[in-house]
């Protein structure tokens, strides 16, 4: 709060002179309260508390889950590297895949020209065969 006095003086034109004093009273008031707060707060600073944190590793994991990439050419067959495979016989051998790792992933690769109904059989089959991650691959065409 600021205290003047009662009698200020006028200019000619009878409006107040601006004051040229300075306030510091509220500049005094935050100087308290920081003071109080740096007297409470002092103390707690040369205390500690000792706390026993986990460690974390960061390795990587060793085991690869197991890939197997299925291929359907244009002319609609399904293959897993050289060996062709019909619906029946893909979920089979996804079945042991996924009985060997529960992890196994499928990447499926198909040409352009395939028919989605072959893609349709191929994910049903996995699904089927309780494989849990699917991956589509495609390779960038030419113009």
């Amino acid at each position: 709060m600021a205290i003047g006095s009662f009698n200020r003086g006028f200019n000619s034109a009878g409006a107040q002179a601006p004051m040229a004093e300075i306030n510091t009273t509220p500049l005094v008031d935050v100087m308290l309260v920081l003071l109080i707060i740096f007297i409470i707060t002092a103390p707690l600073m040369t205390h500690s508390v000792q706390v026993d944190l986990p460690r974390a590793s960061s390795a990587p994991t060793a085991e690869k889950a197991m890939v197997l990439q299925v291929i359907i050419d244009a002319e609609n067959r399904v293959r897993i590297g050289v060996e062709e495979f019909s619906e029946a016989r893909l979920e089979l051998h996804l079945r042991e895949a996924v009985a060997r790792d529960r992890r196994v992933e499928l990447h499926l690769l198909a040409d352009r020209a395939t028919r989605y109904e072959s893609v349709a059989m191929v994910l049903a089959a996995a699904r089927r065969a309780g494989v849990a991650q699917i991956g589509f691959l495609s390779q960038p065409g030419t113009k």
